[in-house]
């Protein structure tokens, strides 16, 4: 392998993204070869030089990406300093699967951890705006008014809110069931948007992400992704362009003309323009003569 930028290196290896990868640059905690380095711009081969975070050497291996059906109070990392249960409880694989960004711990629903740094980055990255479906449970009914405010965006102490996509499910006596697609990943962005709109959440759970749809996985278990899963999701995060011929069944591809095709005129047939220019003459009328053009006098 030709040499990399090592938080590049980091961020394939799964650690972290690259960001992230550069903050434990400058902490000190990376080594090449057993030397600290602390500058960003420091390259190393994976093939060849030794490199490891904390202390532990990292590994480039097979990419891996699983979804998890994340249940309620399970916390959304690897590790958690009040010793509440984690998703690396639950996933029990030796392979180092980073969550692709989080539910809290009172949310359920799809979650996807990875080892692949550039697939998570990319998905998360503003400029992609892969859209999250949930299923929201809120207090009261929320009227037409709260409804296009949602969809309008609404506005938060970090600023105001991207449009979301709003569909009422259910109407119960004092509780309404709502889809809420958000195209960003502000935290607990849905939770806030409700309860700015006076309709707090008692209920949350991600459906959906981007093209992956989290189905009839039950609680707690997980799955690997399929081919054509993986292909989906880098076309949503901008990693690869979709495919020709794969946009919607039916609709034409652009540019396509589809209006009937005028004959081609014969040998020996007047032409169009010639019959367009062609004027009858009156009737009665002797034809006009052919115009000659003047001929010049040679000197």
């Amino acid at each position: 392998m030709s040499s990399e930028r090592l938080q590049k290196i980091l961020s394939a290896a799964g650690i972290a993204s690259r960001r992230a990868a550069e903050d434990l640059i400058r902490a000190g905690r990376v080594t090449v070869n057993g030397a600290v380095v602390r500058e960003l711009g420091q390259r190393a081969d994976p093939g060849i030089d030794t490199i490891a975070v904390d202390g532990d050497p990292i590994r480039i291996g097979a990419r891996r990406t699983i979804v998890l059906h994340k249940p309620r109070g399970i916390v959304s990392t690897l590790s958690d300093p009040e010793g509440r249960p984690t998703v690396a409880t639950l996933v029990g694989t030796a392979d180092r699967l980073y969550p692709v960004g989080r539910l809290d711990v009172n949310s359920t629903g799809l979650l996807l951890l990875t080892n692949d740094g550039t697939l998570a980055a990319a998905l998360l990255h503003p400029r992609h705006t892969v859209p999250r479906v949930y299923e929201v449970k809120v207090r009261g009914t929320p009227g037409e008014d709260v409804l296009t405010r949602l969809r309008r965006g609404v506005r938060l102490e970090d600023g105001k809110t991207a449009p979301a996509r709003v569909r009422v499910v259910e109407k119960l006596p004092t509780k309404t069931w709502l889809e809420v697609t958000v195209h960003e990943g502000r935290s607990h962005l849905v939770r806030r948007i409700c309860a700015a709109v006076g309709h707090p959440v008692e209920k949350l759970a991600r459906v959906r992400l981007g093209p992956l749809v989290l189905g009839a996985l039950p609680p707690g278990a997980w799955r690997d992704l399929t081919p054509g899963e993986l292909r989906a999701l880098a076309v949503a995060a901008g990693l690869t362009r979709r495919a020709r011929g794969g946009g919607a069944a039916g609709r034409r591809p652009r540019g396509h003309d589809t209006r009937p095709r005028r004959p081609r005129a014969q040998p020996g047939s007047p032409s169009r323009d010639e019959g367009r220019n062609r004027r009858s003459p009156p009737a009665g009328a002797s034809p006009r003569p052919p115009r000659r053009r003047p001929t010049r006098p040679r000197p």
